[in-house]
């Protein structure tokens, strides 16, 4: 059994032929999914606005969130904003998600032989659902404007390298690299790197530090399933210690 870290889009087509793939975008779709599955909403990524509106034709009440290189587009209920999304208790209203990547990689990860979708906040238990299940995994971080960038690969690192404790191989030595580089760093990492910067340009500083406060605080795997992200198991885990210093504008 083995492991491999990688980016989205990559040269590597086969990642969604003969791998099992985790789909990870943590600033900031793969957060929102994840936030808005555990609450008990239900969870559609697309890969495109037009995606979006053909499913509010078919889901009236549906909330459309996401942003297109970093705008909201016109028509969207709200932006792809974990902690806005949490502050709302209009749980039976279905999500339909859209972002520049990562819902890109979540889509076409659908495809694959197995599809899991995980962030900071559940990056332990799905690394111990889906240890043994599957061959081959590919953890995959959604690159921003081609970039892998360093909270993505702090997520992916920390899955792998729970992988190979339950007993899989690094595929490659990029793969080791990564987890060396990565794996036992703090969380503040997130902090980093232009994705936060973004955020701090943009004036979205709370999405930033609701990332950074929940880490590991969801014991659930999640599943890419016709097209939804849906919960597929309960994992026992302990809880992290959460990043308590927040950040300022």
């Amino acid at each position: 059994m083995t492991v491999v870290i990688d980016s989205f889009p990559s040269r590597n087509d086969r990642y969604f032929q003969d791998y099992a793939v985790v789909a990870i975008d943590v600033i900031r779709a793969s957060t929102t999914a994840i936030t808005a599955v555990a609450a008990g909403r239900r969870c559609f990524p697309v890969a495109s606005a037009e995606a979006a509106f053909h499913f509010r034709e078919q889901f009236p009440s549906c909330l459309l969130a996401g942003e297109v290189g970093g705008l909201m587009p016109a028509g969207f209920d709200l932006n792809n904003s974990p902690a806005e999304l949490s502050r709302r208790s209009d749980h039976d209203r279905p999500l339909v998600l859209l972002s520049s990547s990562g819902t890109k990689l979540m889509v076409q990860s659908g495809m694959s032989t197995g599809a899991y979708v995980a962030c900071m906040r559940n990056h332990k238990a799905v690394a111990a659902y889906i240890a043994g299940r599957h061959e081959r995994i590919a953890v995959l971080g959604a690159a921003t404007r081609g970039e892998f960038r360093e909270e993505d690969q702090l997520c992916c690192a920390r899955i792998a390298a729970e992988l190979v404790r339950l007993g899989h191989e690094p595929e490659n030595r990029h793969t080791v690299h990564l987890m060396k580089r990565w794996s036992t760093s703090s969380v503040m990492v997130c902090a980093q790197g232009n994705s936060a910067a973004y955020l701090r340009r943009s004036g979205q500083l709370h999405d930033l530090n609701f990332i950074l406060s929940h880490v590991n605080d969801v014991a659930m795997a999640f599943q890419m399933s016709d097209g939804e992200v849906v919960p597929v198991a309960a994992v026992q885990q302990p809880a992290e210690s959460q990043a308590t210093e927040l950040l300022e504008a």
